[in-house]
């Protein structure tokens, strides 16, 4: 995994655990790929032992609860962490935070949401114990974190204030997930999980794809600009905050004839914002960008945005006509898996090659990872179908989901436990 032969006088080649503390993006990205991992290795084998039999898993909480949380809230705040430790200080002109600093409440996630997993198999009291230490260690990155806004003096900290105000919805979204639970309302955590999802991953997500994208596309493509005005961003956080409002007025039960009016009102929305996003992402460079593999990831990744919208409005009026819930969690796939999931991979990629002395470059297998990936949501969101071949779907979206994530994720762990390959410090 290394791109430095052995030499006595240059950089150390071999990997080392304490390498991977070197710098903020380091720890936090190494520890968001073992959950990932992680997470992605239980609900494959669930999958197949859903589809063969063969494993014999226990289940001590709702599989779906224990996938949906960990999947939005386990790996994706650390990953957060690489970049907002990083970047975050440049955007609020403020000293950075040391490794020291922020390595605990790092550490606290990823064990917090090992034991949820194994909880998951074994106890949901355990599950919950898990759950509560990851949770603390997320307030205390939220709290490390709006130190560094409240400290700023940049005249432009918009992106910063949303990214904070996102980090706050987390924290309530996640420990009340954990007291539905124990409550036994499983209901109400699932509700909990996707507000978190959309109101806080997907706001920080669409924040720093409305600073960063246009700005690596103008940097690297002449003639476009980088157009990000304040009225995108509202666009961006409309876009995604509707879904998590549109959950909770899902659990309410209306009139049966008041239902049907509002997935035909609410269809129509997503469409509408569907092809707004749409034209954002050409308006941002999509075609031209297609050409740097390495940037049009970015903009593929934020394309699944529009097409997860039309997929939504279009399975709210199958569901209108049908007068029964339809294609429902294809939607949602398109952008976890589409969107969000494309997104780390290019943005990691990126931060992972450039932090490390590499160039900022997708090569063959990343982009050969990345179209898979591609591919993959297609395979999740058919899966979501009502078709027979259903469950063989999802079970192979899951296998190949752990293919892709493994080979990435562990090729970049090499990375990090190693040096910059340029002898620079970071």
């Amino acid at each position: 995994m290394s791109d430095v032969a052995p030499s006595r006088t240059g950089p150390d080649p071999h990997w080392r655990l304490r390498y991977t503390v070197l710098a903020p993006h380091r720890l936090g990205f190494s520890l968001a790929v073992v959950v990932l991992l992680a997470a992605s290795l239980w609900w494959a084998l669930v999958q197949i032992d859903r589809s063969t039999g063969a494993l014999g898993l226990p289940a001590a909480a709702p599989a779906f609860l224990t996938h949906a949380a960990v999947m939005s809230f386990g790996f994706m705040p650390l990953f957060f962490s690489g970049f907002l430790f990083t970047a975050g200080p440049k955007w609020l002109n403020v000293p950075p935070l040391s490794v020291a600093q922020i390595q605990k409440p790092l550490i606290l996630q990823c064990v917090g949401w090992l034991v949820w997993l194994l909880g998951g198999l074994a106890s949901q009291g355990v599950a919950l114990v898990g759950l509560a230490v990851a949770w603390l260690g997320l307030v205390w990155m939220s709290l490390l974190y709006a130190g560094l806004v409240r400290a700023s003096k940049a005249p432009n900290q918009l992106h910063g204030k949303m990214v904070r105000a996102a980090f706050f919805v987390g924290c309530i979204s996640v420990a009340a997930v954990g007291l539905s639970m124990a409550a036994g309302r499983d209901d109400l955590a699932r509700a909990w999980v996707l507000t978190g999802l959309w109101g806080f991953v997907g706001v920080v997500f669409m924040t720093v794809a409305h600073r960063m994208i246009p700005f690596f596309t103008h940097g690297k493509i002449p003639g476009v600009e980088a157009w990000r005005p304040a009225g995108v961003m509202a666009l961006l956080a409309v876009a995604v905050g509707a879904q998590a409002v549109f959950i909770w007025l899902g659990i309410i039960s209306w009139p049966p004839e008041l239902a049907t009016t509002g997935l035909w009102v609410r269809g129509a929305y997503e469409w509408a914002m569907g092809f707004a996003l749409l034209w954002l992402v050409v308006r941002w460079g999509l075609i031209p960008a297609l050409k740097i593999p390495l940037l049009g990831m970015l903009h593929i990744g934020f394309l699944w945005l529009g097409l997860a919208n039309l997929i939504a409005g279009t399975a709210d009026w199958w569901s209108a006509a049908a007068q029964a819930p339809m294609w429902h969690l294809a939607a949602l796939h398109a952008f976890t898996m589409g969107c969000l999931g494309s997104l780390i991979l290019a943005m990691v990629s990126r931060v992972a090659a450039g932090h490390s002395g590499r160039p900022l470059e997708a090569g063959p297998l990343v982009w050969g990872l990345f179209l898979l990936l591609q591919a993959t949501v297609v395979v999740r969101v058919v899966a979501a179908l009502p078709i027979s071949a259903a469950a063989a779907l999802l079970t192979l979206a899951a296998v190949l989901w752990l293919a892709i994530m493994g080979l990435w994720g562990l090729r970049l762990l090499g990375w990090w436990g190693r040096v910059r390959i340029d002898g620079n410090p970071g």
